[in-house]
């Protein structure tokens, strides 16, 4: 069994536009908040945590809605569609009303946008465990992240090159992750038939003999989920919940971290920024290579060993330093570790017909963390120091690897091909 990278990297034209907004949005709306409309941490970490709120309550609802629908182009294209057509229309609005000081106006656009986002995000993730076999998701799932982290590198890039804190409008960086949106969302329209490669997908899985494992024999019992499963569920939802908590409060944070520690200014924050993207991006492909032979578990827990180390080696830093570009490598390897693996495995423990709803279990536990962090990391920002950041992240951070020992399920197994059948590639 050999996975379609061509497909697979199509596939991810959905989450490049996600994730070029959210590293525009983490970039620049703290910066905005605080410079132009002078809102204090604890505040601007309150409003940051906004989007969180509302993932919350709707990526659960709308995966699980996703599950349910059925059109002519699919049960993903709808919302992802429609998503990105209304996020674009009022993202235009925001350097406008930061131009203009109008702090009514930026909340109310940053509200819709952020509603906009959170009605496609499940869906989008969804569609790449539709199209891809059990064995394969977390190799998928690595050209997922890739393209992501290519959104997110071209917006920290527009940023470097077009945003200006001298009071002039910031039209042009909005716009050209707007156009990037639009374009992604087009693009994923032309080249992926959902409802055709989701009927071929089973066809493959059904030939390989991959079948509802654990949860079809509870479900033979009357039972939702076997105990052990749901043991190794729970664990990883918390280990989920504790390396966002210690992830997002430095991203979050960051731009206003390197001003003010390390003395960086104007868009250069985005420098260490775009190391740990390019070396997450080298490092996509070996990993998801890598977890298919030692297995997701053991990947992630090098990951979080990684970034922890990371996290600690980011402390001991007062100034500007190349080391610093080292340091957020590793950063970047470390994080693509843990996240090309642990959605796979939150999928594998559920049926192919609830992987929208388990799409929004996952983000239900990572969105409650990045709710809490900013809030509880910008007090002390506030008023203990912003040397707090890094210690806070490496506490959350070894947290979550004691979590994570104790998940048992949810790693790739490999295919068992039928006496009966000759089985086919996915390619």
């Amino acid at each position: 069994m050999k996975l379609n990278y061509k497909r697979t990297f199509f596939v991810g034209f959905a989450f490049l536009s996600i994730c070029a907004f959210w590293e525009l949005y983490d970039g620049i709306i703290p910066k905005m908040l605080e410079g132009t409309f002078g809102l204090g941490a604890t505040a601007v970490g309150g409003i940051m945590a906004i989007d969180n709120v509302l993932a919350l309550f709707l990526l659960p609802i709308v995966g699980a809605l996703s599950d349910k629908v059925d059109t002519r182009i699919g049960k993903r294209m709808p919302f992802i569609i429609g998503g990105t057509l209304v996020a674009s229309l009022f993202i235009l609005i925001l350097p406008i009303a930061d131009h203009q000081g109008n702090l009514i106006l930026f909340m109310i656009a940053l509200g819709i946008i952020l509603i906009a986002m959170a009605s496609y995000r499940s869906p989008a993730v969804a569609l790449m465990p539709d199209v891809t076999p059990k064995p394969l998701r977390s190799k998928a799932n690595s050209i997922i992240n890739l393209m992501g982290t290519l959104g997110g590198a071209y917006a920290l890039v527009m940023t470097l090159w077009l945003y200006k804190e001298d009071g002039r409008i910031n039209i042009p960086v909005f716009a050209s992750v707007i156009i990037i949106m639009i374009l992604s969302v087009v693009f994923l329209l032309i080249t992926i038939n959902e409802n055709k490669l989701k009927a071929k997908v089973k066809e493959e899985e059904r030939a390989f003999n991959i079948g509802e494992e654990p949860t079809e024999e509870a479900e033979n019992t009357g039972e939702k989920m076997p105990k052990d499963v749901r043991r190794s569920f729970v664990f990883i939802l918390a280990s989920i919940f504790l390396w966002f908590f210690a992830y997002n409060a430095v991203k979050t944070a960051f731009s206003r971290y390197a001003d003010k520690v390390w003395g960086y200014g104007g868009g250069t924050y985005t420098f260490p920024l775009m190391v740990a993207l390019g070396a997450a991006l080298v490092s996509y492909i070996p990993i998801g290579i890598i977890s298919s032979k030692i297995g997701r578990k053991k990947t992630i827990i090098g990951g979080i060993v990684l970034i922890t180390l990371s996290y600690l080696s980011g402390f001991l830093f007062t100034e500007p330093s190349p080391l610093i570009n080292v340091v957020f490598a590793c950063t970047g390897i470390g994080w693509a570790s843990i996240n090309v693996n642990s959605y796979p495995m939150v999928v594998e423990m559920c049926k192919s017909s609830d992987t929208g709803k388990y799409t929004g279990y996952y983000y239900t536990f990572s969105m409650s963390a990045q709710i809490i962090t900013p809030i509880v990391s910008g007090f002390l920002l506030e008023n203990v120091g912003y040397r707090t950041l890094f210690p806070y992240a490496v506490i959350f951070s070894v947290a979550s690897l004691c979590t994570m020992i104790f998940v048992k399920h949810g790693d790739s197994r490999p295919p068992r091909i039928k006496k009966e059948k000759k089985a086919e590639s996915v390619g």
